[in-house]
């Protein structure tokens, strides 16, 4: 695929960015795309490799079919790799901004070079796309009369949505926050994900293409279960795996704490307009900022917090690390665990590793003004502390990003009264409850993930859901195919 010695001709080279002290002053995205000729060069660099992991199991869980669309690109038939690259990813947009790119760890090319930038290359597809006018609305071909109720707007749900919409199905998607995107909405920063001329811009061709979404509705609550069960044939739940992981130490009560997705929500809430008072606010603004959690979240929190003005960004991890390259612990093609600045870490943060929170400290107002912590080691067993490492970081805002524990919305597990597994997921044989006609998918069954795998999980769940609607087999095949034709 591409050019067969591209990859000899060609060094890898990805979009730019802004320059810092630029970026920081907004909360725009702050990408520089590649002219379309860079592009091709780019995706001619997609050697023949034989077997392309880039879509195997250790790839793209999408199983896009990244060495067709990049020889598509090389002989610049972009509008037919658009329709490839829709052929089995819903939503290029947000996987071409914020997917960590499993697909080019796993590139063959990778091994003794740079691999091939696919993530590059799909966010040049989409937006191509959406110039030339072919990412457009699509008629239904038929109607069934089946109806569908979709609990949750996030990827996951908008997957299952488009799906189960393209094959005739009827399909309400209710969302409890006031805006339709969940993760996608008010986890992500708009200088990664824009709201308007991204998320909202994909929303409103599905509101075109019939599906109705319904937000400020929590199931369970403003809506009871049992007006679902007799409006809709099958309910598909997939609300997300957002209860944050605590920090039950001593002066957790203290002000100025506060969980990494409230700051974030509120910040992408106050962006889109919406009005909190001042003590309602969480800002980073001239303050001394803990970032504790060193994963994506706590990357976003930096990131926000610097461009709401903060004094100091400090960010602290438990773990030690990692390494620079791949280790023996990390073969090809495995997603590997190497130390990468985020593009936040990068504007002005500083970093610790292997550093364990102690105890918060707070004056005699109540307000944190630091946190007592120390330095630990791994003994391939336990964490253990190092004897007199114990030291102080100043802090009066505390954002807690150490992942997450289960789905947030108990009272639609409870009034569905669903079974969960042992981490508190909704527990889905196939993507089926244990109550009939009730289906998950997404974060909230399979725990905190990527969005690619959301999305996977909503196309699996929806082919699950049209065989129960129509008892035959779908036509929406799994994982490789849409109703786009190629």
């Amino acid at each position: 695929m591409g050019k067969v010695t591209g990859f000899k001709e060609y060094k890898r080279e990805d979009f730019g960015y802004q320059r810092v002290g630029e970026r920081i002053t907004h909360f725009k995205e702050f990408t520089i795309a590649m002219p379309k000729d860079d592009v091709e060069k780019q995706a001619a660099r997609c050697m023949e490799c034989g077997v392309p992991f880039c879509h195997s199991s250790y790839g793209c869980p999408l199983a896009n079919i990244i060495p067709q669309f990049n020889d598509l690109i090389y002989t610049d038939k972009w509008e037919s790799a658009f329709r490839n690259l829709m052929s089995t990813n819903n939503f290029p947009e947000f996987t071409g901004r914020v997917c960590p790119a499993i697909c080019e760890t796993a590139c063959v090319l990778g091994i003794n070079d740079e691999p091939v930038a696919i993530k590059n290359i799909e966010y040049a597809i989409i937006e191509k796309a959406y110039e030339k006018g072919w990412m457009k609305t699509l008629s239904k071909e038929k109607q069934t009369g089946k109806k569908v109720a979709i609990v949750g707007s996030g990827p996951a749900g908008l997957a299952a949505a488009d799906q189960l919409n393209k094959a005739g199905h009827e399909i309400t998607v209710y969302e409890k926050e006031k805006r339709i995107g969940g993760l996608l909405r008010y986890g992500i920063p708009n200088f990664k994900l824009d709201k308007k001329d991204v998320v909202q811009r994909r929303i409103d061709i599905m509101i075109e293409e019939g599906i109705n979404f319904i937000p400020e509705v929590n199931v369970g609550v403003d809506i009871s279960i049992n007006e679902l069960d007799k409006e809709f044939d099958a309910i598909i739940v997939c609300i997300g795996a957002g209860k944050p992981r605590d920090l039950p130490i001593i002066n957790r009560d203290a002000k100025g704490i506060h969980f990494a997705m409230d700051f974030l929500a509120q910040n992408n809430s106050i962006l889109e307009c919406e009005i909190f008072n001042e003590q309602e606010k969480i800002s980073a603004k001239g303050k001394k900022v803990l970032v504790i959690g060193g994963g994506d979240t706590g990357s976003d929190c930096v990131g926000t917090s610097i461009r709401q003005g903060a004094k100091s960004v400090m960010q602290i991890e438990l773990l030690s690390k990692p390494p620079l390259s791949r280790t023996e612990e990390m073969p090809w093609p495995k997603f590997p665990r190497i130390f990468k600045l985020s593009t936040s870490q990068s504007e002005g943060c500083d970093l610790e590793f292997d550093v364990l929170s102690k105890s918060f400290i707070k004056n005699e107002t109540g307000h944190l003004i630091g946190v007592n912590c120390v330095k630990i080691k791994w003994d391939g067993q336990n964490f253990k502390e190092i004897d007199g490492s114990e030291f102080v970081i100043e802090a009066d805002l505390v954002l807690l990003a150490m992942g997450f524990v289960g789905p947030s919305q108990d009272c639609v597990i409870e009034n569905f009264n669903l079974k969960i597994d042992q981490r508190t997921n909704i527990e889905a044989i196939n993507y089926k409850t244990s109550v009939p006609k009730i289906f998950s998918c997404g974060d909230s069954r399979r725990g905190q993930s990527l969005i690619v795998w959301a999305i996977f999980e909503g196309r699996e769940c929806a082919v699950v859901v049209d065989e129960f609607l129509m008892n035959k087999k779908s036509m929406l095949n799994r994982s490789n195919k849409s109703l786009y034709e190629l």
